[in-house]
């Protein structure tokens, strides 16, 4: 890992992977306070004279430039390029880009486990939808694989390294020197193999290499050698599908045969006569999926962009599952001593994310505690009190620092644990369902959020009256939400005896007391108006 950020603000905190031209991490932009990928070329790369580190250095800002205007979602968004031009071997080269939560393409595919046709259609549409913006600036990958085609969680499907592509341009000057050819040897093209001119012709072969393998499970070519499997992609007739697979559609295995050709000239004309090709086979809006089209346990689906195009994303409590992945039948709930060691460490994570808090880095904050609760949890027991004491600050991280969709079903989990281990009227329980219901409020979830806020309030006002610290926050809280929903009158009704209640306890000085007084004030502006 470097020592010092990139640029004066990005971090480099975990390599997640590895390729012949550079290595990918994932990183974290301390100015906007995101996560990040950086793509870190490596020095050898560019080892050689200066003037073809300096060549290098021009084909690198023409990747980051070439990729920003591939303007599609299955494209990750270029943040930045930086050059440190110190010396002029350019050692240093990085890529800042969006950083995609998926999986690659070639996790889910198992010669035992062919990929249902519709999944693998949808991956295969995304991809060629992809590549028609990307052909139009004009760019070719040429280099499309299962490994540089990610899966995210909702379905989409993102295209990975068209800056590479980019770099590595042979039209305009030679920069592999030794000979080495552009590309991966399972999915080049003839005229890759050969060292010939590429052209999107030549990304339609991939795709084919690549759709082929998702029906049958197994690369198109396979040999002892990769001189071998290239020798067979340049003379060897590839296996159609239908002989490996019956239940493969006749038209399909057609497709997939037209984009194998040897010659790039008698491929499909363009990805679009792909695309319209594949439709058929795609699932029409509002159909359900039928048994056997799930795809492998677990993955994602790339056919619900084509069931429900355009579909608002899932809501928030579907979308994320239970913060704490450990299963709770799986730890005795019994109180265990907190071994010396986990203690050190649980201290020194809140240390940590106490420090980035104060730098106003709530992502990192809340990863730095995410990083312990999982260990702590096997230890202690989900339940035990230092693990929710851990969740609850995470989620109050989460709050702080603006991320309400991914604060909310923590506090909700984490107002059950406390009803489950204190009691429905516990501080902790009460305090975690009122930090939901502020999300709630957030997320524009208002009539909920009110209903919740209320129910607290009875308890509290039961408990520790009308003036405690806690009411009179509930009180706030639900007089300003009804006045964000114009229902001034109401508002009024709330935070004017609020306000008295305030002034008399805290002093009309008190901040809460000048708070609620502009509220009042601008309340009454409202209701004086029309009669103004």
């Amino acid at each position: 890992m470097l020592q010092q950020p990139i640029a004066g603000r990005y971090e480099l905190l975990e390599e997640l992977n590895s390729g012949g031209m550079g290595d990918v991490w994932r990183g974290y932009d301390a100015v906007l306070d995101r996560p990040v990928a950086v793509k870190v070329v490596r020095h050898q790369a560019v080892a050689g004279s200066p003037q073809l580190a300096e060549e290098f250095a021009k084909r690198f800002k023409r990747e980051a430039r070439i990729t920003a205007r591939i303007q599609h979602p299955g494209v990750p968004q270029v943040y930045d390029a930086v050059l440190d031009d110190t010396d002029t071997t350019y050692e240093r080269l990085f890529l800042v880009m969006e950083l995609v939560d998926g999986m690659p393409l070639s996790a889910y595919i198992h010669p035992a486990n062919p990929l249902p046709v519709s999944w693998a259609v949808a991956v295969a549409a995304q991809v060629a939808t992809v590549l028609s913006y990307a052909h139009d600036v004009p760019v070719s990958h040429r280099d499309l694989k299962p490994s540089n085609i990610l899966v995210a969680r909702d379905g989409t499907v993102k295209v990975l390294d068209f800056g590479i592509a980019a770099i590595l341009r042979t039209d305009v000057t030679k920069l592999t020197a030794t000979g080495s050819l552009i590309g991966t040897y399972q999915y080049m093209a003839p005229e890759q193999v050969r060292g010939g001119r590429t052209s999107p012709q030549t990304d339609l072969y991939a795709l084919g290499c690549v759709l082929h393998e998702l029906l049958s499970g197994r690369t198109l070519f396979t040999a002892d050698s990769e001189y071998l499997v290239m020798y067979q992609h340049v003379n060897a007739a590839p296996t159609p599908l239908r002989a490996l697979r019956p239940d493969v559609p006749t038209a399909l295995e057609e497709l997939v045969l037209h984009l194998l050709r040897k010659a790039a000239e008698a491929r499909p004309a363009d990805v679009q006569e792909v695309y319209e090709r594949l439709r058929p086979f795609l699932p029409p809006p509002g159909e359900r999926p039928a048994p056997g089209e799930a795809g492998p346990a677990g993955a994602p689906d790339p056919t619900a962009l084509f069931r429900r195009p355009y579909a608002p994303r899932a809501r928030a409590d579907a979308a994320r599952p239970t913060p704490t992945t450990v299963d709770p039948a799986a730890v005795p709930p019994a109180a265990v001593p907190v071994p010396d060691q986990l203690r050190e460490e649980i201290a020194e994570a809140y240390a940590h994310s106490d420090a980035l808090l104060d730098e106003e880095r709530f992502t990192q904050a809340a990863e730095v505690l995410g990083g312990i609760i999982d260990p702590a949890a096997r230890a202690l027991g989900p339940e035990n009190g230092k693990v929710l004491e851990l969740r609850t600050q995470r989620a109050a991280i989460r709050l702080l620092g603006g991320d309400y969709r991914a604060a909310l079903p923590e506090f909700d989990a984490l107002a059950d644990a406390y009803a489950r281990t204190g009691g429905p009227g516990s501080r902790q329980a009460r305090a975690c369902r009122a930090q939901a219901a502020r999300c709630r409020g957030e997320l524009g979830q208002v009539t909920e959020a009110l209903a919740t806020l209320r129910n607290v309030l009875d308890v509290v006002r039961a408990v520790d009256g009308d003036v405690s610290e806690e009411a009179v926050e509930l009180r706030r809280d639900i007089g300003m939400l009804l006045l964000a929903q114009g229902r001034a009158t109401e508002a009024r009704l709330v935070l004017a005896p609020l306000h008295d209640d305030l002034c008399l306890v805290y002093g009309p000085q008190d901040e809460m007391s000048e708070e609620v007084a502009e509220a009042l004030t601008l309340i009454e502006l409202d209701l004086d108006g029309p009669a103004a």
